[in-house]
């Protein structure tokens, strides 16, 4: 929603540079894509490496 209030303002006052804007977006989303995947590839490596770590005292947790 903030965007679209933001692109508003912006078509209000520069309607040309508000629709470049427009058109470009797609394109940088595509460009910008990549990029989130390997976010969520790290992140989930980030978790696996930390559930290892925590396994020997999860374990050790359950039993007392």
């Amino acid at each position: 929603m903030a965007k679209f209030l933001l692109w508003c303002i912006l078509l209000v006052l520069c309607w040309p540079l508000a629709l470049v804007a427009l058109l470009l977006y797609p394109f940088v989303w595509l460009l910008l894509l990549p990029f989130r995947l390997v976010g969520i590839a790290v992140d989930g490596v980030f978790s696996l490496v930390k559930a290892l770590f925590l396994l020997p005292s999860r374990l050790l947790g359950a039993r007392a």
